[in-house]
């Protein structure tokens, strides 16, 4: 059979380009951010079109559309972060006129991420990659935007966003500890912490906020998801003592008793 390449996440990388031009033109961005806007959209092709290859899909899911119109809008972001980087970084500072529009982009990709999750339950094309990759479109805005409001409440702030990337990290290399590397059973609460990240994330950005509550809001997101954390590795400890319980229970077992009986009446 022929092999064909899904052409999905090659759209989804037309649309980054297509966004960094309109936020070239509008607000003049830079090189750092073109780098880094044009970095994401690449990787943003080759996983995607890499999960769907392993997943023996040739296209999106209506769903997957949606998350990937947030995915394109995460790179978006992800560009304007890096250039306000830069310009802090060169002295020159901030303008308004950028943070409004990374605001506004991470609102959209927000709401967003109410509506794939629907269209998926709505269409019956719930898939564990839609998952994965919901997942971690959430992932990579949290840590854009951590980078982002870093500058007003300090580096602390990037637990919030390496959290999610640390504990890959782990499951990869707990070679003592491979149950590390399993799924937990979805729930709500968990989205609900995850939402809640980059919601606070958002708001800090946006300045709309004291420092001080902006700094307990985030404060409080980042203790949240430790504790979300800390019950997915317990649940995945607990899930992998009971697979290794039933699979001790399925194992046959020597009839002791019935070998004796019948060694008595042999001749």
């Amino acid at each position: 059979m022929r092999h064909v390449t899904p052409h999905g996440p090659v759209v989804g990388l037309v649309g980054v380009l297509t966004l960094l031009a309109v936020l070239g033109r509008a607000t003049g961005l830079g090189a750092a951010g073109w780098i880094v806007g044009l970095a994401s959209g690449v990787a943003l092709c080759a996983l995607l079109t890499a999960g769907l290859v392993r997943a023996s899909r040739r296209r999106l899911l209506p769903a997957d559309r949606v998350t990937l119109s947030r995915a394109v809008l995460v790179c978006g972001v992800a560009a304007l972060v890096a250039d306000s980087v830069a310009a802090t970084v060169a002295g020159t500072g901030a303008t308004d006129e950028p943070t409004g529009v990374l605001v506004a982009l991470a609102s959209v990709a927000l709401v967003l991420d109410a509506v794939d999750g629907r269209v998926a339950r709505r269409t019956g094309t719930v898939h564990p990659l839609g998952a994965r990759f919901d997942m971690e479109t959430d992932a990579f805005l949290i840590l854009v935007l951590s980078v982002a409001v870093t500058r007003d409440l300090g580096w602390w702030v990037l637990g919030v966003g390496v959290a999610r990337y640390l504990l890959l990290l782990v499951a990869l290399a707990a070679r003592w500890a491979p149950w590390l590397r399993g799924q937990v059973p979805a729930r709500l609460w968990r989205k609900v912490i995850a939402a809640y990240q980059g919601i606070v994330l958002t708001v800090a950005a946006a300045g709309i906020l004291p420092a001080v509550a902006a700094s307990v809001a985030v404060a409080a997101g980042l203790g949240l998801l430790v504790l979300s954390f800390g019950t997915e590795v317990l649940t995945l400890r607990r899930m992998s003592v009971s697979r290794r319980h039933e699979v001790e229970g399925l194992a046959p077992r020597p009839v002791v008793g019935q070998m004796a009986v019948d060694a008595r009446v042999l001749p």
